[in-house]
């Protein structure tokens, strides 16, 4: 057997079982990116029914108006208490872990209504943060003008 056959065979006896450590430390880094992925995408999807139940609250509210006569023409008025009555009947029944923070109304003919809520991860992750505060806010005007 020559010098060089020899060494090759010794090169390739020592590298026997070093995939192994490189195999997991690929498999922990992929089960991490699946956990992060699968965290990041229910936050989005929490953030956008949060959205979605702010448009309906502030719909709702813009709803709720009282009608004024002015000489010979009836308004459309929208006041805060009017508004917050019709857009927390909505948060209430719809997202009762969602809380309404404010409802009002800054022209007389808008409802603008902001929830929020708290969101948590499904995985446990330590990468991932725990009790993320999200928010949303909407705003709807009256169809009667």
């Amino acid at each position: 057997m020559t010098r060089f056959a020899r060494l090759r065979r010794d090169l390739a006896d020592d590298e026997e079982g070093s995939i192994l450590p490189l195999i997991l430390g690929y498999v922990l880094l992929a089960i991490a990116v699946i956990f992060v992925c699968v965290c990041a995408t229910d936050m989005y999807i929490a953030q956008k029914r949060l959205d979605a139940l702010a448009d309906a609250a502030a719909l709702a509210g813009a709803d709720g108006f009282s009608l004024t006569v002015e000489g010979d023409g009836v308004r459309a008025e929208l006041t805060d208490d009017l508004i917050r009555e019709q857009a927390s009947a909505i948060v209430s029944a719809t997202a009762p872990d969602a809380a309404l923070v404010s409802a009002t109304s800054p022209d007389g003919v808008s409802a603008r209504v902001t929830v929020a809520a708290e969101w948590h991860p499904p995985l446990f992750s330590p990468f991932v943060p725990d009790g993320v505060p999200l928010r949303a806010t909407a705003t709807s005007r009256t169809a009667l003008q």
